[in-house]
């Protein structure tokens, strides 16, 4: 029986920092207290219903990545274990345990940094429209699902609520400056690189994925969740056929039926049936066990 989904947290004792569309953020001091709920938005709108483990498999697999991708860069990840948290966390143990993490405090760039590493979703429509995506024009004839002849970085617009904005590269670096753009781009497709070669070895293709960087203690680190089922597009290798929209390991069964229902796209969304909930958690308990070979500890 799946556990009852975690939606909102109130912690007492605890400075509420800020709260997005799926995690709260807890104010330590000289570092912050991420907590994954089970929320999930579809179509940049907040479902009232929450997904089954779905903020400790967000939890899990960050600390994963972020573990196996140190000696590529530095990150925010202190730990995700409430034992080792300030007493005033430790004493929250029931509802934080699996879904929390310790980080450093970081100055945020504004930007998502977005890497594509095949032709899909919104890439896809750009490029029958233009022949490019977000201005990086590409060869004539590709298909739909189909990897591309190099990497692409296409960064966006960061939005709390709404829609990210795609942005070109050298508004980019109006934004953050152009040695600052530089480096999260190399830095982006340095961590890109490095996952897709683990995760195809696990028998998932990563299609494309959206990094966050900050800056502490005069360097740039990687920061918030990293290659999840909610900031990547998840594809398994079995199977795998350009030419047509690939099976994914994300919240796709919540999107396939919410485009079946009387939806203006706006908040409120409809109920979300328990079988549609369920399905979709499946989906990311199992991009988890496949790509670090273990179950979620529940």
């Amino acid at each position: 029986m799946p556990e009852t989904p975690l939606v909102q947290t109130q912690l007492e004792g605890l400075t509420l920092h800020s709260r997005g569309k799926v995690r709260d953020m807890y104010d330590l001091g000289e570092n912050l207290l991420v907590v994954t709920t089970d929320r999930l938005s579809a179509f940049d709108v907040v479902l009232a219903e929450g997904i089954p483990y779905k903020g400790k498999v967000l939890t899990a697999l960050s600390e994963f990545w972020f573990r196996l991708l140190g000696k590529v860069t530095p990150h925010h990840l202190l730990t995700t274990d409430v034992g080792e948290m300030p007493a005033e966390v430790r004493r929250h143990r029931d509802v934080l345990a699996g879904r929390s993490m310790l980080v450093r405090k970081a100055e945020v760039f504004p930007v998502e940094c977005v890497v594509r590493g095949y032709l899909s979703g919104s890439g896809w429509k750009d490029y029958q429209a233009t022949g490019a995506v977000c201005g990086n024009k590409l060869p004539a004839g590709l298909q739909e699902s189909e990897k591309l002849p190099q990497l692409i970085f296409t960064p966006a617009t960061k939005a709390t609520v709404g829609h990210d904005e795609n942005i070109d590269f050298d508004r980019m670096a109006s934004v953050v400056g152009p040695g600052a753009a530089e480096e999260l781009r190399a830095k982006s497709l340095a961590v890109y690189t490095a996952a897709a070669e683990h995760a195809l070895g696990k028998g998932i293709i990563i299609a494309d994925t959206k990094f966050e960087w900050g800056r502490a203690g005069g360097e740039v680190i990687l920061i918030d969740e990293v290659l999840t089922p909610d900031s990547s597009r998840f594809w398994p290798r079995d199977g795998y056929a350009p030419g047509k929209g690939q099976p994914s390991f994300d919240k796709q069964f919540v999107r396939d039926w919410l485009e079946t229902q009387a939806w203006d796209k706006k908040h409120p969304a409809p109920r979300l049936p328990r079988e549609v909930a369920e399905k979709t958690s499946e989906k990311y308990l199992e991009a988890f066990r496949r790509l670090t070979g273990k179950e979620l500890p529940r």
